[in-house]
């Protein structure tokens, strides 16, 4: 990124409760089963699934709660554009300049309806893409070629002063 100043910086990562309950526990029950099935002896379950079945349900899931720890979608905003990084699938910043850009707004979405959920998305219907990890708040850019993206956020109405403050909003 360059030096310039930043007027708005945001990390944010996958924190609801509900899905670090959901992505533990079944990681936590196919190890439970791989140590008892291979250490053990012990059959897991009525109809036990083959030691390499198991050992590779247990390191998929182990994969999946290691790259949710890694998923964090970060934001800034200087006065030439907006820089932005879902790591670990972006591993730069990919930079919008403000020139590209026909429009910039915050708005409420509905990350189910628009964009089937959240992460890295794809909205139908002419919604563009989406790049968000939570909540219902996003940064929406709408560039001179047609497209649109739609940053999630957290900070809605800092984002909101940001831009008014560059007369981009």
């Amino acid at each position: 990124m360059a030096t310039e100043k930043c007027l708005f910086s945001e990390t944010q990562k996958f924190n609801q409760w509900w899905l670090w309950v959901v992505l533990i526990g079944f990681c936590a029950y196919f190890l439970l089963g791989a140590y008892k099935q291979l250490f053990q002896g012990i059959a897991f379950g009525d109809n036990p699934m083959s030691n390499q079945g198991l050992m590779i349900t247990s390191v998929l899931f182990t994969g999946i709660v290691l790259l949710f720890i890694n998923l964090k979608l970060e934001t800034h905003i200087k006065s030439k554009g907006i820089y932005v990084r879902f790591f670990p699938f972006h591993f730069q910043f990919k930079f919008y300049s403000f020139d590209t850009l026909e429009k910039s707004y915050v708005r409420k979405y509905s990350p189910l309806w628009e964009y089937g959920g959240w992460g890295l998305r794809y909205g139908m219907f002419g919604k563009g893409k989406a790049f968000n990890v939570s909540g219902n708040q996003g940064l929406q850019l709408e560039f001179k070629d047609g497209s649109k993206l739609l940053i999630g956020t957290q900070k809605p109405t800092e984002i909101a002063n940001v831009l008014t403050l560059l007369g981009k909003s």
